[in-house]
């Protein structure tokens, strides 16, 4: 799978709290969620996300709650992938279950630039700064998780 997008940045620490507040966990519908993804940290988020833009981000994205509605929220904006130096144990698992695609790399990305990521070869081309790198692709049974849309929609595919 591949996927490219325009990056829209963060820093350290993005708590599932400002990616979904809790004021809003009495939904469990992602269109909802959605329209509230990251607003405690910035209101332009939900006005400028494109379908297929990507989320890049420091250390510890994710961390906080264990809430499933975090990855829901951002997938559901239209993120494709959320690429981050280290992600929450937490929020990584969970955005496996849901199937938001997500890489750990810590490369030179900054806001606006285009990247492509390959997720069978581990490799991120920054095609704004022509910069390639590297990352530990999932394994085949992982990828496949998240290519069909999560966890539960690859189990009912298995049947």
């Amino acid at each position: 799978m591949k996927i490219s997008g325009n990056v829209i940045k963060y820093g350290d620490n993005v708590d599932t709290d400002v990616i979904i507040p809790a004021r809003y966990l009495n939904s469990s519908n992602p269109k909802e969620l959605a329209e509230h993804c990251m607003e405690d940290l910035d209101k332009t988020f939900v006005k400028r996300v494109k379908q297929g833009d990507i989320m890049v981000a420091g250390n510890n994205f994710g961390c906080g709650s264990s809430r499933e509605h975090a990855p829901i929220a951002i997938k559901e904006s239209g993120i494709a992938c959320v690429i981050a130096n280290s992600f929450a144990r937490i929020f990584y698992r969970n955005a496996i279950n849901t199937g938001l695609a997500i890489v750990e790399y810590g490369g030179e990305i900054d806001e606006g630039d285009m990247v492509e990521v390959d997720f069978a070869s581990g490799k991120i081309f920054n095609l704004t700064k022509n910069i390639e790198g590297n990352f530990p692709p999932f394994p085949p049974f992982l990828q496949n998780i998240i290519e069909k849309g999560g966890l539960l929609a690859s189990l009912k595919e298995n049947k």
